[in-house]
């Protein structure tokens, strides 16, 4: 693996306002490529906002969820990487518009590349909303213009030692972990609690069936 030049971003997202959180991503993305940087990392859900999710009815949730690759927010990340050279992370809802997929909703984190490439990792982990579901799939890939393969996990993924050892094992050379963790003073996820206990004891109920 040859060097890379790495940035991490945190701001406060405007709840469910895109244009105002692109606006801070892109005003950072300048900021990094006149720092030479090779890869940059946003938050998760940065995009859509974070923290007022689990208060939003499915029906809300839908309207700010968008398709990945395909999608507007997608094709906005993917056009600065080209445009910057660096490779580019951030996060936000996920509808799976597939045949069958019944537009199940995700916490996802995008990554686009200056080739043109992307991928997306699906929280293995999401507890935010009971109308998004958890992903099932490690993510590990190949980023050929910066020379190095990245993993990808997102916060409490994070906190299941398994899953970043897997992610090793898999050929990860850089992890990525965008977090969007606040109101807490603890990084014990034990006692930092749960952001809503019914979402917990409800973890493995069908997200579709529940109004």
């Amino acid at each position: 693996m040859k060097p890379v030049r790495a940035a991490a971003v945190q701001f406060e997202h405007a709840p469910s306002d895109k244009d105002a959180n692109w606006t801070k991503i892109e005003r950072f993305v300048r900021d990094a490529a006149q720092h030479n940087v090779d890869l940059l990392t946003f938050p998760e859900c940065c995009i859509t906002g974070y923290w007022h999710l689990r208060k939003l009815s499915r029906t809300d949730l839908v309207a700010l969820a968008e398709p990945v690759y395909e999608g507007p927010s997608s094709q906005r990340l993917r056009a600065l990487a080209m445009q910057t050279g660096m490779t580019i992370g951030a996060g936000l809802v996920e509808i799976d518009t597939a045949p069958g997929a019944q537009d199940t909703l995700y916490n996802t984190y995008i990554v686009a590349m200056p080739d043109g490439q992307f991928t997306r990792h699906r929280k293995l982990h999401c507890f935010i909303s009971a109308h998004m579901a958890s992903g099932s799939e490690y993510t590990v890939f190949d980023d050929s213009v910066h020379g190095c393969r990245i993993g990808v996990l997102i916060c409490y993924d994070n906190n299941i030692g398994e899953n970043v050892r897997i992610t090793a094992l898999r050929g990860a050379e850089v992890l990525l972990a965008p977090h969007q963790t606040g109101g807490c003073d603890s990084p014990d996820p034990h006692t930092m609690g749960l952001v809503d206990k019914e979402l917990w004891e409800n973890r493995h109920a069908d997200p579709a069936a529940i109004e």
